[in-house]
């Protein structure tokens, strides 16, 4: 079993007490009293947390994944949008990039999980529209609201939950843009531009996409190197 997923139909009342956990695998353990969104962050702060697989809550749902992650169509591809949104970042200087492994909240989504990259304005931190969350010990290890743009790098296992429902819980959650690679197979990528209600996905001029988030244009390719494995690039130009 490649991923799994525990959905709970409702939330307990006080006089209840949840004890059943679910093994994974025999390699992780979503606990019983991880009922509702607020115990869910709760846990994904704790000791108690795996330190390897990808979880995340999607409205009710304890998602599960503990498949290895491809070097090449997923590792690869969120390295090189890493590296290229930085140099974006650093010549813009317009907010904070963060890569892999930053919690992303949002309460009236119902959401909390951790895209292959977000971004967020430094004016949305100002107005109150994310908020940096502090850990208990020291430093900052969420953040909480309407980021300005997630990255998603759909994998085998991860497809139904990158492409219907993020696509939806996203938007809820009030993001601007929201990013979708898929590197498998025939590369596909796209920006979902925030509409009224839902994502519109952004049309590509000459085959480039727009990023008004980041005020540039961005286009996808995927060639063979020199042993014959996949090299996506994110290349980005100017807007026109």
């Amino acid at each position: 079993m490649a991923s799994a997923i525990a959905t709970t139909s409702r939330k307990p009342t006080a006089a209840e007490v949840i004890r059943t956990q679910v093994l994974i695998e025999d390699r992780a353990a979503v606990p019983g009293w991880v009922q509702d969104l607020d115990s869910y962050r709760a846990w994904v702060k704790s000791d108690e947390f795996p330190q390897s697989g990808e979880f995340a809550f999607l409205d009710g749902t304890v998602w599960v994944d503990l498949t290895m992650e491809q070097l090449f169509t997923h590792n690869g591809v969120r390295m090189e949008c890493g590296g290229v949104l930085r140099n974006v970042n650093l010549e813009l200087d317009r907010g904070y990039l963060f890569v892999d492994g930053a919690l992303l909240s949002h309460p009236d989504a119902n959401l909390s999980t951790e895209p292959d990259a977000l971004f967020v304005l430094y004016e949305s931190i100002k107005s109150g529209r994310i908020k940096l969350i502090e850990g208990a010990d020291e430093g900052y290890v969420e953040l909480e609201g309407s980021a300005d743009m997630t990255l998603e790098i759909v994998s085998p296992t991860s497809a139904r939950k990158d492409m219907e429902m993020l696509l939806d819980l996203y938007w809820r959650a009030g993001v601007t843009e929201y990013w979708l690679i898929d590197a498998r197979q025939e590369l596909s990528f796209r920006i979902y531009r925030r509409g009224r209600k839902k994502f519109q996905a952004v049309k590509p001029l000459d085959g480039w996409l727009r990023s008004e988030v980041f005020g540039r244009s961005f286009q996808a390719t995927s060639e063979g190197d020199a042993l014959g494995n996949p090299r996506f690039r994110l290349l980005v130009r100017q807007v026109s």
